[in-house]
């Protein structure tokens, strides 16, 4: 065969995955497997954060290496009992545990009357009819998700099963009948015949289970069985897609079996099969060893290609192999880290099939699973949420796991990096990537966005101080996030509905203008009877009292909703407008500029190239605009680097955005939340990078990269100023949307806070305009004159729920009627 410079060709037969047998040839195998995995898995090593329920230690089996299964006299009860159980799933809940381990022995029943007389009196019909009860008790109860391995099933079984847990697993161990002849390790043991085994994997596969299946090694097969195994396995993954993970696992001598003084097979020979697995399934499936099995040598194996270790508990034993502990998850990290991988915690049902979960997974399983997953389908495990007053993730501890990062691990961003530095359009793949970066990464993305910063901005950090006007709240657009807005069927919903007489919103601007605010930001719902008017008269009004305070108002929406109001075209709107007295536009209402994602946020809304075209239009006739992305419900990388796209090329003909505001859904009370069809929100790393990739895609042509304190909370707006931010927003009085998505913070941050927290930081203050023009007066040194409390650019339409205060005003009822 031929041999390229240090790896060997990826199809080969079985007889020359055998022939690499001399230490020579397992080196060339390892280093060929390392290339494949890397191909598909990248720098990320994968494990589950689990609780192991035996729900049952009997079984009808007589595995000739097992120390699991007992007989009646060995236990207590044949079954634990549903307050065990769910006593077992609190612990892994209170420990941050995501997956349910069910595991038991083969239809005990069968064999035991004791285990008959339980299920009768317990009124179950049988031992899968109880592991179906359990399963739906721990998910309901704790919103961990069942991950069963209930052995030899009929296709009812499984799709019983299938409605209560979100992956199953069967492992064929192995392709040879003779192991049931007598003397052989399975002898005694129906449920080990391999062509029910494989039967049982198929059926899986017709009913779309999300499967685990694998080989044991070093019981008896030989290697060329192995091979045969594998091969039969690849060809049902290849008719069905439902093998979403391999297990390799190497036989281990148990006292007190039948096979104590059997040998085991060495880290070379499981190593080797490690590596033929890989090159068998290639670049995308995901192969798995056990890691307490095999304390020592997780170089190896990570070199012979595996990216999982599989269920780590820290709370439960392996209680198939109690004499091996598990590792803890800080030192598998280390390790992990030592073989320049990324330790990454996923949930029981892998990634890919997250993409597709209307195939994959039952629907009561849907809304758990959305709200433990992150952007890319992995763990959300930090306890940051947007919007809540949750602490941000310590220097030095990956975002993901809660563990201690030893150092930076070697993810290939360089070339990306150095490319967007320079300015340089980077790819679609080269953001996902970006936005991909976890471990020690994030921390190298980060970096080079804040000296990016510093290159552009220098050390100053900006803000405006303004006030955000709300002047209604009703709303006939029924966006899945916003929990703002009060429609026409529920108008008291989440608090009362609004509508401020044109005299309030011009009393507010004076008000704001005497206390030393510069600008003045107005939005709100698409009331059923605003017209194009509407917006002109409001302009008109400000201008004329208050003709020093700048106009930042009206989302594309509302722009779009006026010009087809007055039957005029969006451009000679704004124009109009303009002429009025407005001074920019914040470019809201943006969401994810992608069409199939607003179809399910937003599908009234504007379309992509609807936003794309009132931005373009403000540019044209003069208005400067932000831009802002909502980040963190249904969308994942993909769609956030094609927004990011977007943005980038609109800018680059019209030059025309003064700045770029990632704003992280908020979901406590946004309504598609409420109905399971959204995740918590973006993870803090997650929320944390955007920011970052922004400046280094956008770079040089959005020079201002600004942190919405509003959503992040005031901590973690200053990370963001670290992660390549120059902006902390406006200083915010009144700020509704937010608020109303559930936001605990929102209302104020007055100047001097903000001065303060900059300067902390090592940074200089500096109070701008809503152009970015500074302040007279208002050095990067210099105090403000007054502590003003005045509100700042208007957030996202995005899920807000605090009631609007009476206090402030917001209800009054002057010149047009409650809806």
């Amino acid at each position: 065969m031929s041999v390229i410079p240090g790896r060997i060709e990826t199809s080969l037969t079985d007889e020359q995955l055998l022939s690499f047998d001399s230490a020579e040839g397992l080196e060339q195998l390892l280093l060929t497997a390392s290339s494949v995995r890397d191909e598909g898995h990248g720098q990320r090593v994968s494990y589950s954060r689990k609780v192991f329920i035996p729900l049952t230690r009997l079984c009808r089996d007589v595995c000739h290496y097992c120390t699991y299964a007992k007989v009646p006299s060995q236990v207590a009860a044949p079954y634990l009992s549903p307050s065990e159980v769910l006593s077992v799933a609190q612990a892994g809940q209170r420990a941050g545990c995501k997956e349910a381990l069910f595991t038991l022995g083969d239809k005990p029943e069968l064999r035991y009357r004791h285990a008959r007389d339980w299920l009768s009196e317990n009124g179950f019909e049988s031992t899968l009819h109880y592991v179906y009860a359990m399963a739906q008790q721990v998910l309901e109860s704790t919103g961990m998700l069942p991950h069963i391995n209930a052995g030899v099933m009929s296709p009812d079984e499984l799709a019983m099963l299938r409605r209560v847990s979100a992956s199953q697993g069967l492992m064929l161990e192995a392709l040879a009948p003779r192991l049931s002849d007598k003397g052989g390790p399975h002898f005694g043991s129906p449920d080990k015949d391999p062509f029910l085994r494989l039967q049982n994997i198929r059926h899986a596969g017709e009913l779309n289970i999300p499967f685990t299946t694998g080989i044991l090694i070093g019981i008896g097969e030989t290697r060329q069985e192995r091979l045969r195994a594998l091969r039969v396995l690849k060809s049902l993954h290849a008719q069905y897609g439902h093998i979403q993970e391999i297990i390799i696992q190497n036989f281990r001598a148990k006292p007190g079996t039948k096979m104590a003084g059997a040998a085991e097979p060495d880290i070379h020979d499981l190593a080797w099969t490690v590596a033929a697995a890989r090159i068998i399934f290639g670049p995308q499936m995901n192969i798995q060893v056990p890691p307490n099995l095999n304390r020592g040598y997780s170089a190896t194996l990570i070199r012979a290609g595996i990216n999982d270790w599989g269920g780590v508990s820290p709370v439960t034993p392996d209680h198939v192999n109690p004499e091996a502990s598990w590792p803890t998850l800080q030192v598998l990290a280390a390790e992990t880290e030592d073989a320049d991988k990324t330790l990454v915690e996923r949930l029981a049902i892998y990634p890919a099939y997250l993409k597709d979960s209307t195939k994959w997974l039952d629907p009561a399983l849907r809304t758990p699973t959305l709200h433990h997953q992150d952007g890319q389908g992995y763990g959300r495990c930090d306890p940051w949420v947007a919007g809540s007053g949750t602490v941000v993730p310590a220097p030095g501890v990956d975002m993901d796991s809660g563990l201690i990062l030893t150092r930076n691990s070697s993810n290939d961003l360089d070339n990306i990096i150095g490319s967007a530095c320079q300015g340089d359009l980077l790819t679609r793949h080269d953001i996902i990537k970006l936005l991909s970066a976890r471990g020690g990464a994030v921390a190298e993305v980060c970096e080079a966005a804040d000296v990016l910063r510093q290159k552009v901005s220098g050390d100053t950090v900006t803000f405006v101080v303004n006030r955000n006007i709300n002047y209604t709240n009703v709303c006939f657009y029924q966006c899945g996030f916003c929990g703002f807005s009060k429609g026409r069927r529920s108008p008291e919903a989440r608090g009362k509905s609004y509508n401020l007489a044109l005299e309030e919103i011009v009393g507010r601007a004076k008000d704001a203008a005497n206390r030393g605010a510069t600008e003045v930001c107005l939005q709100g719902g698409i009331h059923p009877k605003y017209t194009g008017e509407t917006y002109l008269a409001i302009c008109r009004a400000i201008r004329e009292e208050v003709p020093s305070l700048a106009i930042h108002a009206f989302s594309p929406l509302e722009i779009w909703q006026g010009a087809q109001t007055l039957g005029i075209g969006v451009q000679e709107f704004l124009a109009q407008l303009k002429e009025a007295g407005l001074g920019t536009l914040p470019g809201t209402a943006a969401e994810i500029l992608h069409d199939q994602i607003r179809a399910k946020i937003c599908p009234d809304k504007l379309s992509t190239n609807q936003w794309l075209t009132v931005i373009t239009a403000a540019h044209t006739v003069g208005l400067k605009t932000t831009a802002t992305i909502m980040f963190g419900h249904v969308e994942d990388y993909r769609h956030q680097a094609a927004h990011l796209l977007r943005i980038r090329s609109l800018q680059e003909k019209t030059g025309g955005i003064t700045e770029f505001v990632p704003l992280p859904f908020v979901h406590m009370e946004a309504p598609m939340f409420a109905k399971g069809l959204a995740r918590k929100g973006p993870s803090f790393r997650e929320a944390l990078l955007i920011h970052a990739v922004a400046r280094l895609t956008l770079n040089p042509h959005i020079p201002n990269i600004q942190t919405s304190w509003t959503k992040m909370g005031v901590p973690g707006a200053l990370a963001c100023l670290n992660a390549g931010c120059n902006d902390l927003g406006g200083t915010l009085m009144n700020e509704s949307i937010s608020r109303a998505a559930g936001a605990s913070h929102g209302q104020e941050l007055p100047a001097a806070a903000m001065q303060q927290h900059i300067r902390e930081l090592g940074r200089h203050p500096q109070q701008r305009t809503t152009g970015y023009a500074a302040i007279s007066g208002q050095g990067a040194s210099g105090e403000t004159d007054s502590a003003v409390d005045l509100t700042g650019p208007s957030d996202e339409l995005i899920p807000l729920a605090s009631k609007v205060k009476e206090s402030q005003g917001q209800h009054c009822k002057v010149g047009q009627e409650f809806v």
